[in-house]
């Protein structure tokens, strides 16, 4: 089988790289890897439908500027393309996010993700940042939410580090199935991967909620967070850039959380929050 691999210029690279991935799953592109300035993106040959792609709605908006070419990729060269453009990522001393083929280190969690997609894989930034954040906290005896949870990564190193009750929530289909993949593949029990978006966490409460999205879905559901956030939970948001951290804490701060902490690395943040 032959499939063709996309790349794909953008500015800016956030939110624009969300909402491409998003709707490029949606009309049967099955990989993506994120890079500095764009994306990679691969689709099998036969499922292509260039009518489908060419009216893809984030084409036409003048708020995103993408450019893109395309060549073929024949199957028997797929995994030595995932090999070469997926590394491990180690996370401070402690935590190793590598793919079933690279060699097992010694570490004290170490996280097997399939490298079927770019977000959660732990190269963007927003995850490695969120990983990191989570090895800095306490998550013993916690109940925990992933919200966006992308591959499961976030709920795997809670569960991890001894959260006793997981939820991991994403919109998209493909994430809640890749997330449910890696769940299993990790060996955790206590993760329930859910495929939804904010309405689901009506009437539910966390002791950490974790969420790593784009600024503008993080405003729109702050306030449900807050609400689903026990007295002295801690909420953890990512996806935003410093420009964006004061809009985001503001909103924050008329939900009765206070500001912590932030970690920021190449203009993204990863802040901490406290009911």
């Amino acid at each position: 089988m032959t499939y063709l691999e996309f790349q794909f210029s953008l500015s800016p690279l956030q939110p624009t790289s969300d909402i491409l991935v998003a709707q490029l799953s949606d009309i049967g592109f099955e990989s993506f890897v994120e890079h500095e300035d764009g994306l990679t993106a691969f689709i099998a040959e036969e499922d292509f439908d260039e009518p489908k792609f060419n009216t893809l709605q984030v084409f036409s908006t003048d708020e995103f500027k993408i450019h893109w070419t395309s060549t073929g990729v024949q199957q028997q060269n797929w995994n030595a393309v995932w090999e070469k453009s997926f590394d491990p990522i180690k996370v401070g001393n402690d935590c190793m996010v590598r793919a079933p083929f690279h060699e097992k280190q010694e570490v004290l969690y170490d996280i097997v993700i399939e490298p079927k997609m770019s977000f959660g894989t732990g190269h963007h930034e927003t995850t490695y940042m969120m990983l990191a954040h989570i090895l800095e906290n306490g998550f013993k005896d916690k109940t925990v939410l992933d919200m966006g949870c992308g591959t499961g990564v976030l709920a795997i190193l809670a569960e991890m580090k001894g959260a006793v009750q997981l939820e991991a929530i994403d919109i998209d289909n493909w994430c809640y199935v890749n997330s449910l993949e890696n769940v299993a593949r990790n060996d955790c029990t206590k993760i329930e991967v859910f495929e939804g978006d904010s309405n689901l966490l009506v009437g539910k409460k966390y002791d950490v909620i974790l969420a790593n999205i784009n600024r503008n879905i993080l405003l729109e559901d702050i306030t449900t967070y807050a609400t689903a956030l026990n007295e002295g939970g801690m909420l953890f948001l990512s996806g935003f850039y410093l420009s964006d951290l004061d809009m985001i804490s503001a909103k924050c701060a008329r939900s009765g959380l206070q500001f912590e902490k932030n970690l920021e690395k190449n203009n993204w943040v990863a802040a901490k929050y406290v009911h």
